[in-house]
Formats: structure tokens, C-alpha cells, sequence
């Protein structure tokens, strides 16, 4: 059993505002003892390599949405580090520089485990070692490649992401890379690739045969089908949500989350504030603006439209968010005096309501839940990972049973991998 959650560190004013003053206190009980029990897994949080260093890491209270401080607080057991690469040329040398970007970021979350704070999280492999972390009281880390862009055309770099420890993969991030169109190709409709390219399906090859799951988040529609009927375990969408409530390129349509179902997959619900609710979000953010950028002008810096942030190198969008969160928690004050009232931001019932369209369309066993944090993720409610019993919490007002929050949390995850990783053996021993 995991280490109680402070309940007054964790239930907020955004969160108190989002169930009400009058909150029952027998529900949060009961939801603070669920939370207590299961094992909670958020699938994609994003990392940038400066914050693991001997002087600054996770093991202090960074102004990051994650870090071994704010799980502890929040009760998030397990956080899935992201080895993410930004688009570039698909050229030896936009290879080579992905690849030293991958490097770096698989080299950080080693440290952080294996130096900096071993007392305090270790790296899973398996079910078996969550698991076995979880009831030893320390956190859990997890390794996600979002893009394969560092794979260049090396495609035996897919055993050594799996010998450092990954255990998910996208082929694609925004834009096309040599494996995998992108959904951004909805914007101009001009495509690379037509789905996946012949190296993308040697690629997913590959995963299967190593078991590293198939993520679907980012890639586009045609690059999704085809990887669903060409992988011989399940997939997964490691930071995707329904299109059908919030109609953008970047959440899955109903016919992709049949074919997930179909092949046994899981769709981690992403709390990510746009992709829940756009006009929601576009309404509270041009409000927001106004002050943000009245704040930053005062502080010398500039705000960048999301579209240029496109064009910032892995580290300089990661040095972006941290100034921006400054920047913001210095506008706070009065964006909740100014901004609130009258045009409330994206919350945790709005990122539950796709929770609840994915279990009604595609069955509780099919459905996860991820944040995206530190890479644009979070919405009012559940920000960072201090936060996480308010999700718990909304999940247990809406009705949802212990057995089934277990399966949304972690459950439905770990299941896909073990599944994975058991083809994996079967095509290793020539029996599949």
C-alpha cells in the first residue's frame, strides 16, 4: 500500500470550487481511501535534462507539474518520463542530432532512479515491478519514446530504446517523420508517407518482436490503421482523448477507438486543456492572455503563439514552459479575480466527461488516464501531480467503483504491456 495522501495538501481551492463548498465528506473519504489502495499511473509526463542534475532534480520541489515532492503530495504512484524529440529534417544530421537528444534524456531518467533519489523511485520494466515498487513505498518511473524520429534508419536503435528501458513508442510527434505521418498533416492536407513508410512498418515489426508497445498519440488517422491491423499485440494512445466530444486532429474519432478496442489497446484520456474543450479553453485563454502578457511584458519576456513553439529545439521549448509557469503563477492573483467569475477555465469534470464517453463507447477495460504535464498538460483541478486524488475524487461522485478506478489508473495500462511483452516472447521463440 502506498503512503496515505495529505488530503489538505491536495484538495485545492480550484478543486473545492469544481465540486462545491458543501462537498460531501463521507465521498471524499471514501475516494481518499480508493486512491490510497490502487496504484495511479499517468502515462506521459514530459522532462527536460536540466532538472536532472546533481545540484537540481526531482528530489526537490521544482516548479515542474511533476517531481518526486508533488507525487508524494498527490498520491501519483507512477509517472511514465517522456524521451521526447521535436520534428526536424530528415536528414544524417537531423538524425544524428535526434538521436543526441534521445541520448541525453534516457541517460537523465537512469540518474535520476540510479543516483539522485534511488531511495525514492525506481524504473519498471514490467507490471511485475510497478508492482513490486509501489508496495515498497517508493515512486515509479517509467520510459516513453514520443516520436521516433531518433531512430534515423537504424532500425536496431528500437532494441536499444529497449534495452534503456522503453516500453512505449510513437512513430510520429507534430509533423512527418521517416516512419510515420503526422496528424498535422490535417492542416494542409499534404502528406509524406500515406500512413506508415516501409522503414515505420519494419519499425512496428520490430516493437512487437521486443515488446514495446504501439502508441498512437500524434501520428495521423491512415498511420493509426495501419498500425493497428500490421501489430500483433495491442496498442495503445498514451496521451489522446475522444474527438467526438472536441473535434481536433490530435483525439481519436470513434472509428480508431473501435479498432483499439478490436485489438485490445487502451486510450489514455489526456487532461490536456484544449483537447478537452476548445472553446472552453479558447474562451478562458483570450481572457487569461490579456494578463499574462501584461505580466511577462513587465517582466521582459514574450509570450509565443503555440505554432512558433513548434519551432523551438527540445530544450528551449522545456526552458519556455518553466519561465512561462513563472509568469503565470505571477498573473494568478488576478486571473482568478478577474478571469474566473466569468469565463472558467477547462476542469477536472471536463476532462472526466471523456473518460466517461471512452468507457460508454469502447468499455471500461479500454481506457487509461494520462496528463501530458510539463509538455502543455494539466487542466483546473489537476495542474500538477500534487493534485491527482481530484481526479479519484470525480471518478467516485460520477460512480465509478473501486475495481473499475483500479483498471482507469493503472490497470488497463499494465495489462497492455503484459500482453505485449508475452507476444514479444512468442515471436522471440519463432512461435508467433
Amino acid at each position: 500500500m502506498k503512503p496515505m495522501v495529505i488530503l489538505s495538501a491536495v484538495l485545492s481551492l480550484s478543486a473545492m470550487l469544481t465540486f462545491g463548498q458543501s462537498a460531501d465528506e463521507a465521498l471524499i473519504k471514501k475516494a481518499k481511501a480508493i486512491h490510497d489502495r490502487v496504484i495511479t499511473l499517468d502515462t506521459h509526463d514530459d522532462i527536460d535534462v536540466s532538472n536532472f542534475t546533481s545540484s537540481v532534480n526531482y528530489s526537490q520541489r521544482l516548479n515542474t507539474q511533476v517531481n518526486l515532492p508533488k507525487m508524494e503530495e498527490g498520491g501519483l504512484d507512477v509517472s511514465w518520463f517522456i524521451v521526447y524529440t521535436g520534428q526536424g529534417e530528415l536528414t544524417p544530421e537531423g538524425y544524428a542530432a535526434a538521436y543526441a537528444n534521445a541520448d541525453a534524456k534516457f541517460k537523465a531518467i537512469h540518474r535520476l532512479c540510479e543516483e539522485i533519489a534511488p531511495d525514492r523511485i525506481e524504473l519498471a520494466l514490467t507490471s511485475a515491478d510497478v508492482k513490486r515498487i509501489v508496495k515498497s513505498g517508493k515512486k515509479v518511473a517509467m520510459i516513453g519514446v514520443e516520436n521516433g524520429y531518433p531512430i534515423g534508419t537504424d532500425i536496431n536503435r528500437v532494441k536499444e530504446f529497449y534495452d534503456r528501458g522503453a516500453r512505449y513508442m510513437s512513430l510520429a510527434h507534430n509533423g512527418h517523420s521517416q516512419l510515420a505521418d503526422s496528424n498535422t498533416g490535417e492542416q494542409d492536407n499534404v502528406w509524406l508517407n500515406n500512413g506508415l513508410s516501409p522503414l515505420g512498418k519494419d519499425v512496428i515489426k520490430e516493437m512487437n518482436k521486443w515488446g514495446i508497445m504501439v502508441d498512437l498519440s500524434h501520428p495521423s488517422k491512415a498511420a493509426n490503421i495501419e498500425a493497428i491491423k500490421l501489430s500483433k499485440a495491442p496498442v495503445i494512445a498514451s496521451h489522446s482523448s475522444a474527438r467526438a466530444l472536441n473535434d481536433v486532429s490530435r483525439n481519436l474519432d470513434d472509428e480508431q477507438l473501435e479498432l483499439i478496442k478490436a485489438n485490445k489497446g487502451v486510450v489514455q484520456t489526456v487532461a490536456f486543456k484544449s483537447y478537452v474543450n476548445t472553446k472552453k479553453n479558447n474562451a478562458y485563454s483570450a481572457k487569461v492572455n490579456e494578463i499574462v502578457k501584461a505580466v511577462a511584458q513587465a517582466d521582459g519576456f514574450t509570450v509565443l503563439e503555440r505554432s512558433a513553439l513548434r519551432d523551438l529545439s527540445a530544450e528551449d521549448r522545456m526552458t519556455y514552459f518553466k519561465k512561462y509557469q513563472e509568469i503565470t503563477a505571477k498573473a494568478k492573483p488576478r486571473i482568478e479575480k478577474e478571469v474566473n467569475p466569468i469565463a472558467p477555465p477547462v476542469n477536472v469534470a471536463d476532462f472526466v466527461d471523456h473518460i466517461d464517453y471512452l468507457v460508454k463507447k469502447i468499455g471500461i477495460d479500454h481506457v487509461g488516464i494520462s496528463s501530458d504535464f510539463d509538455g502543455g498538460g494539466g487542466v483546473d483541478g489537476w495542474n500538477d501531480a500534487s493534485e491527482t486524488f481530484n481526479v479519484t475524487l470525480e471518478l467516485v461522485k460520477r460512480g465509478y467503483t473501486e475495481a473499475q478506478i483500479s483498471k482507469l489508473w493503472s490497470g488497463n495500462l499494465l495489462r497492455v504491456l503484459d500482453e505485449v511483452q508475452a507476444v514479444a516472447k512468442k515471436i522471440q521463440a519463432g512461435k508467433l
